[in-house]
């Protein structure tokens, strides 16, 4: 449930609240936004009285909540989060561009897609420097060789850096090179390591998972979000469906879904939602036509030759082109690029 304090309610109020709270056994989660304090209170119990809190001095109004998924609830903050790091927020009224190789293959490489998407708008650089290959002969990745070529590509750009941790274990070296750490959609559903990731200082983008509902997906945030980790993105990448022409089925209508449902930003990855170089700036459109915080878009100067996933990486000619179209689009839904 959520209870709303009132304007400008007292400190001594609200801790009071919270402490009634704790002992009727509730986790509680506060959030402070511009005119009102909410309380998130999480829990099992059920057999309470609301009256025994809506009396209490200071409280402005008790709300129950029938979804599951408490924190990530539009509810607990109707304000919308932004996720900031630095200059960029994720959230707001600019949409965000990561852009990026699926994976970092050598320092040549990663210098030069890095040039390009910098040049081309791009506000963080994404590259994968462990990689979860459905063959266990494909190329996995370069490592922590990988994650410190991609800080440096970053740094010399101005740009942030996003990579993907693969389990709890990778959680503090990643951690040293990027800036977002991304939860891939085979991990969607792994606990431990959201539970961990709930205790990260770091802002975590959480991919949808393969066949995942939407309530399952804001579920799985809601593990980061009860860990303390507010700073969460969410990222439709396609589902799994009966349709096989694309790799995906990237659900667009989970983006209004999502800002109906939840408080958290959402960005789409068209890359992975089509599988198809031809496909993604089209869909990349249409996301951000849709209300997109942000893509996650895969880049490569030549995709060809590219070690993982060349088939749905940009060329560089098509990504300026898109960004091009994004700054056309964005202004028609009250947004920038």
């Amino acid at each position: 449930m959520v209870i709303v304090m009132q304007e400008g309610a007292e400190e001594a109020q609200i801790q009071a609240v919270i402490d009634r709270l704790v002992a009727m056994g509730f986790d509680v989660h506060r959030s402070t936004g511009v005119r009102h304090t909410l309380l998130g209170a999480v829990g099992a119990k059920v057999d309470f009285d609301v009256r025994d809190l809506e009396v209490l001095d200071g409280v402005t109004e008790v709300l129950r909540i029938s979804a599951p998924y408490k924190l990530a609830s539009r509810a607990f903050r109707p304000q919308g989060t932004l996720v900031g790091l630095g200059k960029v927020q994720i959230g707001g009224p600019r949409v965000v561009v990561m852009a990026g190789p699926c994976s970092v293959e050598s320092r040549d490489q990663i210098n030069r897609i890095a040039d390009l998407v910098a040049a081309g708008g791009a506000q963080v650089i994404r590259g994968g420097a462990f990689k979860p290959r459905s063959s266990p002969y494909s190329f996995q990745g370069l490592g922590e060789e990988g994650l410190r070529l991609l800080r440096e590509a970053a740094d010399r750009n101005g740009l942030l850096v996003i990579s993907e941790v693969m389990d709890q274990t990778q959680i503090p070296l990643v951690s040293q090179y990027a800036d977002i750490l991304q939860v891939g959609a085979r991990n969607m559903q792994n606990f431990f390591l959201l539970k961990e990731l709930g205790k990260a200082t770091r802002p975590v983008l959480l991919k949808r998972g393969i066949s995942a509902t939407i309530e399952e997906w804001l579920l799985s945030a809601e593990y980061i979000l009860s860990g303390g980790n507010y700073n969460v993105i969410l990222c439709e990448r396609g589902i799994r469906t009966f349709e096989n022409y694309t790799r995906n089925t990237l659900d667009i209508s989970a983006i209004p879904v999502i800002h109906k449902l939840s408080h958290l930003p959402i960005v789409a990855d068209p890359s992975h939602g089509t599988g198809r170089r031809d496909k993604v700036a089209p869909m990349g459109r249409a996301a951000v036509a849709a209300g997109a915080d942000g893509l996650l878009v895969e880049v490569h100067h030549d995709p060809d030759h590219a070690l993982s996933d060349g088939a749905q990486s940009l060329k560089p000619e098509q990504f300026h082109e898109l960004m091009q179209q994004l700054r056309m689009i964005a202004p028609a839904v009250g947004r920038t690029i």
